[in-house]
């Protein structure tokens, strides 16, 4: 050890470990350009549950943004992932395939709303998987463009940034983008754009600056996740497979937030009855480890030639390990009902709380599932949001001891992603956090 890492490791020795002295070595130690949502520090967790490094319990709502499905430290995940590690980390699948990879595609191909044989491809981060499932459509149609929705959220990447519909804080200063990428605005009742409206814009693209069979794909959340929960209207998501099936263009689900039982179903389009011909995945499939997936239709998938698609750390084999487990809970838990259960319970409590005239005007309440969400408004029956106070309540809510998140264009949105695991006491508890951090100061 050099003299300056002995020097580093007896300067951290000699601190008192607090969430205040955590920050002050953060803000030290790691670009601003990373926010946080919360002061605190992680020691440990379990299920819905984190203790800070001071003792501290808090209720988790936030599920390392949708990552925790079946909870922090599921025992038959952290079973599978130790015996994993007992036989090997790493080989690369390019260099010396293993068989929790191909298991694990296996799985998902069965499981996945695709027309015909499917097969999957393993990555380590939704972004990733965007990327590729792109490569994929440019690939199999021979095309460039790609239309995305206004509101959506697909990766910090190059290309996921210019699919992402949403300028500050993703794409601000990040320019030039990839090209051939076209917006869609999204349909939201409340801010008066509707199925027709979107479909309209898009014939008017075809028309005026990217002809239909120039083409490659388009891309949607079955329900938007940074950009506000708002689901996908069943009738868009018909119109573009129709669409796409007339012009012979790729259908891309991204499913990275939506899937692994969040939306009461294992994928979030399956509420549609669409078959999409490509979907990406990540988040809640490794339960906690870095793991994604691009699940499509067979002949889409094998249109790259030979090492045109992977990564060094692309499926790790611990990673499969833990996915394996996480769809085998997902299974003998019946989270898919567990979560269906869950989200008529938070919707009825959230349609209570909007009733209240002790608490904060709420409504616009939303989403499929256990994926919920709902705006702050400026008053109460109105369509007007209030993004500064949804940012008060989400500090109160995090004094309280409940970790929850924003999302949304301007930032008026609560979301709620509790694990679907979640004890009913602890449920309820999170619950009454959350309506002690809505009501209307004394």
């Amino acid at each position: 050890m050099s003299a300056a890492a002995k020097l580093a490791v007896g300067f951290q020795e000699n601190i008192v470990t607090t969430n205040d002295s955590l920050l002050q070595r953060r803000q030290t130690a790691v670009p601003r350009g990373i926010a946080t949502a919360m002061n605190v520090f992680a020691a440990r967790a379990q299920n819905a549950e984190l203790w800070d490094v001071e003792g501290r319990r808090h209720i988790d709502f936030a599920g390392g943004i949708a990552v925790l499905n079946v909870g922090h430290r599921h025992p038959r995940v952290i079973a599978a992932v130790e015996e994993q590690l007992g036989r090997y980390t790493h080989t690369a699948f390019q260099v010396t395939a293993y068989e929790p990879y191909i298991a694990l595609c296996e799985k998902l191909n069965a499981l996945a709303p695709i027309a015909g044989m499917a097969k999957s491809i393993l990555f380590s981060t939704g972004a990733e998987a965007v990327e590729n499932a792109v490569k994929i459509a440019r690939t199999a149609t021979k095309r460039r463009a790609v239309v995305a929705f206004g509101g959506g959220f697909h990766g910090r990447s190059f290309m996921a940034m210019a699919l992402t519909g949403k300028t500050q804080p993703y794409k601000r200063g990040f320019g030039p983008l990839p090209g051939d990428v076209f917006h869609l605005p999204f349909p939201i009742p409340h801010h008066g754009i509707g199925i027709d409206r979107s479909l309209d814009v898009l014939h008017r693209l075809f028309q005026a600056d990217v002809a239909a069979d120039e083409v490659a794909a388009i891309i949607i959340e079955p329900v938007q996740g940074e950009g506000g929960f708002h689901p996908a209207p069943h009738e868009l998501l018909r119109a573009l497979r129709e669409i796409a099936d007339r012009h012979g263009i790729v259908l891309i689900a991204d499913e990275v937030q939506t899937g692994f039982a969040r939306t009461g179903r294992w994928f979030g389009i399956e509420h549609s009855g669409v078959k999409p011909d490509l979907i990406t995945t990540a988040k809640s499939l490794g339960g906690g480890l870095p793991l994604s997936a691009v699940i499509g239709r067979a002949e889409l998938m094998d249109a790259v030639e030979p090492g045109g698609l992977g990564g060094t750390y692309a499926g790790s084999p611990v990673a499969c390990a833990a996915a394996l487990a996480v769809l085998e809970v997902i299974e003998s838990e019946r989270l898919n009902t567990r979560a269906a259960t869950l989200g008529e319970r938070t919707r009825e409590c959230l349609e209570r709380f909007a009733a209240r005239e002790d608490l904060l005007p709420i409504g616009h309440v939303r989403g499929i599932g256990a994926m919920l969400a709902f705006d702050l408004l400026k008053e109460r029956g109105g369509d007007e949001v209030d993004p500064a106070r949804t940012q008060g309540v989400i500090r109160r809510a995090h004094s309280l001891g409940l970790i929850v998140l924003g999302c949304g264009t301007q930032g008026e949105a609560i979301r709620l992603l509790f694990p679907l695991t979640i004890a009913d006491a602890t449920f309820d508890e999170g619950m009454t956090l959350l309506e002690q951090a809505l009501r209307i100061p004394a």
